[in-house]
């Protein structure tokens, strides 16, 4: 049973909601999320205690259990049928549940994966000019607040120190054969090595450099330039055996370490990498994108992109500039050229920031090991 503060607590087996009747606690209080509740065991001993101010979310169950609930003061949200996600999902998904149906070298069967399938459901609505049905809209709202709910479980377990996370954002065009991917790769796996929990976009390129560097933390730096060597014929996610290449790392290379992919369906298209091992991919771009930068409170650093990162950078920099979340983030640019001559965002940046706390929280380099220390030094702070 989880605990949120100020939230109710969620009762999320049939065994933990007995076990809380049992010990005479009842259902006063609590959210029920999609539980089968038919069995007569369970039913009955909901039958004897009270539902009041509790939430039943998808949760299976007879007219008269229902009916009982609703009398004692408890809620029912509906349980969505024939959809191809659950809106009532307790935890993050991983790269295997999201591609299961994939068939090795037909790129194509992508369509037919879990992820290709959520994707297609919602597509049939995403450029259209009337809005989603409400019931369809309804179901994507509750999956990204339950995204939401498995993605602080995640990072702010209970009992245990909350993760130290530092984002990476940067183009999905990137090359994997390119230089920038490789830097981007070593940047990850020496920040996962010192400690530092790396979130990404979860797409392919620059993204998928900064987890496969996370995933790479478990083995040495000859190994993770192998690996990216192992990638390099099959630079972009259109390529054919882009996917095999990557199972191929995986396998020679198992049990990864942990990182956090932030994917979103609202950019289907782009396949999710595999080498995150928690994928939170969410239906609104927006939750997504402002989400990921709230949760890399020790630092994001930025890769060469176009108007995605760039969006993320300004995103990033409101969120300092006003201090959103209670604490100035470092933020770091790597590729020298490419952000003050082909995108010159840091100098406007720099200039937007002055007389402001994150100033001194904002560097450039070419130098992986630069960026590196200028995280390692530079801890988030409070406003003055």
């Amino acid at each position: 049973m989880k605990h949120s503060e100020g939230a109710y607590p969620e009762v999320e087996s049939t065994g933990e909601l007995l076990t809380r009747v049992e010990s005479g606690h009842g259902l006063h209080h609590v959210v029920v999320q999609g539980l089968d509740l038919t069995g007569p065991d369970v039913e009955e001993a909901i039958l004897e205690v009270s539902a009041y101010d509790s939430f039943f979310l998808g949760c299976r169950m007879t007219p008269r259990l229902q009916q009982h609930i609703r009398l004692s003061g408890g809620t029912i949200f509906p349980v969505f049928e024939e959809l191809p996600f659950n809106p009532y999902r307790s935890s993050l998904y991983t790269p295997e549940e999201l591609m299961m149906g994939y068939i090795n070298g037909r790129p194509e069967s992508m369509i037919e994966t879990v992820d290709g399938q959520i994707y297609s459901h919602y597509a049939q609505f995403r450029d259209a000019a009337t809005p989603a049905p409400i019931m369809m809209a309804l179901a994507e709202r509750i999956h990204d607040h339950a995204i939401d709910d498995a993605l602080t479980d995640l990072l702010y377990p209970v009992d245990e120190p909350a993760k130290q996370v530092v984002g990476i954002m940067g183009g999905h065009s990137m090359a994997r054969d390119a230089e920038a991917f490789l830097s981007v790769a070593r940047i990850a796996w020496q920040l996962a090595r010192g400690g530092y929990y790396i979130a990404t976009g979860g797409g392919p390129g620059a993204m998928e450099a900064g987890n496969l560097g996370a995933y790479m933390a478990a083995f040495d730096e000859d190994e993770l330039i192998t690996a990216v060597q192992m990638l390099a014929d099959q630079p972009h996610y259109t390529d054919t055996h882009y996917f095999e290449r990557a199972y191929a790392v995986r396998d020679a290379y198992p049990d990864g370490w942990d990182s956090l992919a932030i994917p979103t369906w609202f950019y289907g298209h782009e396949p999710s990498n595999l080498f995150s091992t928690q994928i939170a991919k969410y239906f609104a771009n927006s939750l997504r994108e402002d989400g990921l930068l709230a949760i890399a409170t020790y630092g994001v650093i930025y890769a060469p992109g176009s108007a995605g990162t760039i969006q993320e950078i300004f995103m990033d920099a409101a969120q300092n500039h006003y201090v959103t979340f209670q604490l100035v983030s470092p933020m770091v640019f790597f590729g020298t050229d490419y952000w003050t001559q082909q995108k010159p965002v840091y100098p406007l940046l720099k200039t937007l920031a002055k007389g402001h706390r994150y100033n001194d929280l904002l560097t450039m380099s070419d130098e992986v090991d630069e960026v590196v220390r200028f995280i390692e030094a530079h801890e988030p702070v409070l406003p003055e």
